[in-house]
C-alpha cells in the first residue's frame, strides 16, 4: 500500500479521527481527466458555509497535483468527509476559485493552517483553490 492508500484506510477505519489531519481530511473521488477512471486522493478540506475548500498545493511544488486536472475535466464528484461525527459520502461540484476571491480564500486557509501560506513561498504558480459545494 502507498501513502494515499494508507491514509484512506486509516481515515475510514477510525471514522475520521486518526492521522495528522483528522476530521479535516476529505477523500476526493475524482474522475481521471484522461482515463475516465475513479481516482481517490486524500486532501485537507477546509469547511465553510458552502461546503469545503481544497487546495491543489502539492506541498508548494512547481506543478499542480493530478487531481487538479481531474476536477477541471469532471467537476461533479463525490467526497468522503466527516459530517456530524461520521464519515459520509457527499456529492459535490468542484469550482475553481479565481480572481480576487482566490486571494481571500487562500488567505483564510493560510490563517487557519499556516503551512499552506508557506507553500506560496516555494513556487511561482498561483496555487489553485476549489470550492466543493454539495449537489
Amino acid at each position: 500500500m502507498g501513502w494515499n492508500d494508507d491514509n484512506i484506510k486509516a481515515f475510514r477505519d477510525s471514522n475520521g479521527t486518526t492521522n495528522y489531519w483528522g476530521p479535516r481530511l476529505v477523500i476526493l473521488h475524482s474522475i481521471g481527466a484522461k482515463s475516465g477512471e475513479v481516482r481517490l486522493n486524500p486532501v485537507v478540506g477546509f469547511r465553510d458555509e458552502a461546503g469545503w475548500r481544497v487546495v491543489a498545493s502539492k506541498g508548494g511544488s512547481p506543478e499542480n497535483p493530478s487531481w487538479y486536472y481531474n476536477l477541471r475535466a469532471h467537476p461533479s464528484i463525490d467526497i468522503e468527509a466527516v459530517v456530524d461525527g461520521e464519515v459520509v459520502t457527499v456529492p459535490v461540484t468542484a469550482t475553481e476559485i479565481t480572481g480576487d476571491a482566490w486571494r481571500v480564500a487562500y488567505d483564510a486557509i493560510a490563517a487557519e493552517e499556516p503551512q499552506f501560506g508557506g507553500y506560496l513561498d516555494k513556487t511561482d504558480r498561483r496555487i489553485p483553490v476549489f470550492q466543493l459545494t454539495r449537489r
